[in-house]
């Protein structure tokens, strides 16, 4: 996974257990893709002090994924209903009765919306 996308979903997990500063900073350089100088500009300081309080925000975000594992087992847990979804994919081919299809469609529709 790229690591711009990787501290994205840290921030969806962890951003609130960091300073307003870093969430708004990461926030606004990862998701809204402000450059460190349009950050800097914003908040009238320079672009070194927020490219610090990225790093140190960064670092927070990795060290509570390695502590807590929010994000491994989000990615673990989807892997598994693809596979479940595959496999009931797999028996809704192979089937011809129409309650238990329908039975299938539903399961299925409930486990994509866990995705």
């Amino acid at each position: 996974m790229e690591e711009k996308v990787k501290i994205s979903i840290l921030c969806e997990f962890y951003g609130n257990l960091l300073t307003k500063k870093q969430y708004e900073f990461i926030n606004d350089y990862y998701n809204n893709d402000l450059s460190l100088s349009e950050i800097a500009e914003n908040n009238n300081i320079t672009r070194q002090a927020v490219r610090d309080n990225l790093k140190k925000g960064e670092k927070k975000l990795f060290e509570y994924e390695e502590k807590l594992n929010f994000m491994k087992r989000m990615l673990n847990q989807e892997k598994r209903i693809e596979k479940i979804l595959s496999e009931l994919a797999k028996i809704q081919s192979n089937y011809s009765d129409k309650k238990v299809a329908n039975i299938l469609e539903n399961v299925k529709k409930e486990l994509n919306c866990l995705i």
